[in-house]
């Protein structure tokens, strides 16, 4: 992992998990917050590498984000 990413961690339900490094950990975790918040049916998130994953916000059960700027996990 470089110093400019902070890695993350998405469990869905099912059992599965998503992992990837990303840029900025904090506007990730206000992403999620708004898609969770606006009851948005996909969230897209685009890792350090330019990779873009599409997510089903209803099925997110965790966010962690590890890392010096990271903000800390939300789960809901």
């Amino acid at each position: 992992m470089s110093d400019d990413t902070v890695k993350v961690r998405i469990g869905l339900e099912g059992a599965r998990e998503l992992e990837f490094d990303v840029d900025d950990g904090d506007s990730l975790i206000k992403a999620v917050e708004t898609a969770v918040g606006k009851d948005e049916a996909l969230l897209w998130v685009t890792d350090a590498r330019g990779d873009r994953h599409g997510l089903a916000v209803g099925k997110i059960a965790f966010v962690q984000v590890e890392g010096e700027k990271a903000a800390g996990g939300v789960g809901f």
